[in-house]
């Protein structure tokens, strides 16, 4: 039994069936996405969906589809389904499945009558190309395959239409065709391992509706071509294996290179393997770089979420060396000692006044996996300092200084420089403009952890002038962000924001922190009374009269419910790093409940992932990316934290 499976009743039923997503990515930023019953409910979703090195790098969709139909006593069974312009699903394919397997890949298995055929897919590691398998289980009648691929060679940020620049003729290679669509694109190969015949008959399906679309309030309706449809006999228990490609293959290699792939992939049988392969699906690599994608399928590299999700992503399985490739990517594009926060290459944005802070918590847990702090003062000592120094000195195109008490101000009109950074019609939705508690809790951490360091290596120099700053960071922070039973979230000259949000966790959970263990204690307490959810931290308190709870409708109805309510699962590294150091063994079960409670969310929204945030009150439904790398990295950690903390009480006893 599969430890992820979904039977006939779920499968046909597509009010069900059309929330569950699929995602398979390789290390060349290539990928491949739709439902668990092959129906493209996003522009974003495809079978090959592939970087374009001359449009920027971004990534295409090149397949959209493929539609299957078995053929027997001339009678034709259409696998496939699309939804089409006013509602209407054709062919409806999906009443023929029978089941779903997602271990080690992908498995569909369809009935139609006496016929039983299974559809498994899986991704080149690292080539721009899918295999998909298609086995005759069971046939008591000579059966043809006929498979109708839909083409779209379009951004995934934007949707095509029926035009007159459409390339439609093909070229023939072995055993199947070459197709380039527009000029400048890659072609696309798609080849059998077996002889077939293909025949011609370009036509375009017009108006097929991506329903995910419409419900956000995006275009929705697109044509795609159908160049024609390949043709095959097959056997029982024969298998025939079909590659979609950027270069021509060998179809000879075809079912050698399916199953050496396969033997590459890690088991999908356990919640932890689960999070493990969806860590690896953020890392794309080439000659020049290492990334992390922040979101899955849309989102790209974004500063702040890489230097929250390394440890998660890489230290967990003891990967340093990609550890450093990610890091060192990330440092290339600093920009006047500022980590970058959006954007890469030419279009990149450095207005965080968070972000580099982050370089200091990601050093931290390089040593917490690693214990080698002396590579990373050798390594980033003089890069730490050098930030920290222009923080020190003020940073004028963020209204960024460090006041007479040693904390941070920072305050810029219509940009939010924190991680609740949802902008509607040019204004930040929460603006939290001055003195925010994260940041100055991270600042704390940077300049405390630093001088460890400094302390450590005997840089005198570094150290008599930054105690006095430390020193007097403490004292500044309880006064200005502490009042009784109130935790401010930020104050701007004489107002002092008292909103119940997450952001004070940081000052509870980070390894140096200005608090006494009290002080903690009330902020841990207050994030599990009202911000607590199974699914991760609200953004802001139920009790607040802006507070939303469901992340859902057009772009303007989302953003403003983006940071106003909604739950994030990242957010839970703090609250378990917090909560076990107030409440140590004895906050073990809490922790422990909160994980139990994910295992279920393997087989919702994003199938074997952590999706980017969850509606705010039950049932907690998953909203945003299918696969968000910081969910996904800090769930990682929270276990990590938890074993560690239940190997300790095993050895005290």
């Amino acid at each position: 039994m599969s430890y992820i499976e979904i039977g006939k009743g779920q499968l046909t039923n597509l009010e069900y069936a059309l929330k569950l997503e699929l995602l398979r990515t390789n290390r060349n930023g290539s990928y491949a996405s739709s439902t668990i019953v092959n129906c493209n409910t996003r522009k974003y979703h495809g079978l090959l969906v592939v970087p374009q090195k001359n449009f920027n790098n971004i990534n295409y969709v090149l397949l959209s589809n493929a539609d299957v139909t078995i053929v027997q006593h001339d009678a034709e069974f259409n696998l496939g389904i699309h939804k089409y312009k006013g509602g209407q699903y054709a062919p409806k394919g999906h009443k023929y499945i029978r089941h779903f397997e997602s271990d080690p890949i992908p498995k569909l298995t369809y009935r139609v009558g006496g016929v039983v055929l299974t559809i498994e897919r899986i991704f080149s590691e690292s080539l721009a190309r899918i295999f998909i398998k298609y086995t005759l289980v069971e046939a008591h009648s000579p059966t043809t395959l006929k498979i109708k691929p839909f083409l779209a060679f379009r951004s995934m940020h934007e949707l095509t239409s029926e035009n007159e620049y459409a390339n439609t003729n093909y070229q023939a290679v072995p055993n199947g065709i070459k197709m380039q669509m527009y000029d400048g694109f890659t072609p696309l190969y798609m080849q059998f391992n077996t002889d077939v015949k293909y025949f011609h008959q370009p036509t375009w399906n017009k108006n097929i509706e991506y329903m995910k679309e419409e419900r956000r309030g995006y275009a929705s309706h697109e044509d795609l071509l159908v160049p024609g449809y390949f043709e095959f006999s097959i056997k029982k228990g024969e298998s025939v294996f079909f590659q979609a490609a950027i270069d021509e293959g060998n179809p000879r290699t075809f079912m050698r290179s399916f199953n050496t792939e396969l033997r590459k992939r890690v088991p999908r049988d356990s919640f932890k393997n689960n999070l493990y392969n969806a860590a690896q699906q953020f890392v794309s690599k080439n000659a020049y770089h290492t990334e992390l994608s922040a979101g899955l399928p849309w989102l790209g590299r974004w500063g702040r979420d890489t230097l929250i999700s390394l440890a998660g992503i890489t230290l967990i399985q003891g990967d340093t060396r990609l550890y450093k490739g990610i890091m060192d990517t990330l440092i290339k594009e600093m920009k006047d000692d500022l980590f970058p926060n959006k954007g890469k290459g030419n279009d990149i944005d450095y207005l965080s006044a968070d972000t580099s802070l982050w370089f200091f918590r990601s050093l931290q847990q390089y040593i917490e996996f690693t214990g080698d702090d002396s590579w990373v003062w050798r390594k980033y000592g003089k890069l730490m300092k050098q930030i920290l120094n222009r923080y020190r000195n003020g940073i004028p195109e963020m209204g960024l200084y460090m006041d007479e008490h040693g904390l941070v101000f920072a305050e810029k009109e219509n940009t939010p420089l924190t991680w609740m950074d949802a902008v509607l019609h040019g204004k930040p939705v929460t603006q939290r403009p001055g003195y925010t508690i994260d940041v100055n809790a991270l600042w704390y951490n940077a300049v405390s952890f630093t001088l460890d360091l400094a302390i450590k290596n005997k840089d005198v120099r570094f150290v008599l002038g930054w105690n006095p700053v430390k020193d007097i960071i403490k004292d500044a922070f309880i006064e200005k962000f502490l009042d009784r039973d109130i935790i401010y979230d930020y104050v701007s000259n004489d107002y002092s924001n008292s909103d119940v949000r997450p952001n004070m966790l940081l000052a509870a959970s980070l390894p140096h922190s200005p608090l006494c263990l009290d002080q903690k204690k009330k902020i841990i307490d207050i994030v599990k009374q009202e911000l607590l959810t199974p699914r991760g931290i609200r953004s802001l308190s139920p009790k607040n009269v802006n507070y939303k709870s469901v992340y859902e409708g057009d772009i303007e109805t989302r953003d403003l419910a983006y940071h106003q309510g909604t739950a994030w699962p990242w957010l839970l590294g703090a609250f378990t790093e917090g909560y076990l150091k107030v409440y140590g063994k004895s906050g073990l079960q809490e922790i422990k409940n909160i994980v139990a409670g994910f295992e279920e969310e393997m087989m919702v929204h994003g199938i074997g992932t952590i999706s980017e945030l969850y509606n705010g009150d039950p049932p907690h439904l998953g909203k945003g990316t299918i696969s968000q790398a910081w969910s996904v990295a800090e769930m990682r950690r929270v276990i990590w934290l938890m074993d560690k903390m239940e190997s300790e009480q095993k050895i005290t006893k």
